[in-house]
């Protein structure tokens, strides 16, 4: 698997690991998907991905898009 599908992967994921947090924890727990979907907009525009770092020293091979 690619990096950028790795990290859509991943974003996914937390995406839905935050709703559930978020229904069976706490409502706080919401913040934590505010904080994916604003880092997702950030990379969007920036180019500059923690995930796609953190993949790449682990040894993903790159993809086009980061």
């Amino acid at each position: 698997m690619s990096l950028d599908r790795t990290v859509m992967a991943f974003a996914g994921f937390m995406v839905l690991l935050s709703v559930v947090l978020t229904v069976y924890v706490s409502p706080l727990w919401m913040w934590f998907t505010v904080f994916i979907g604003a880092n997702l907009i950030q990379s969007a525009f920036t180019g500059f991905c923690p995930a796609a770092i953190i993949f790449k020293k682990l040894g993903v091979k790159e993809g086009t898009a980061f």
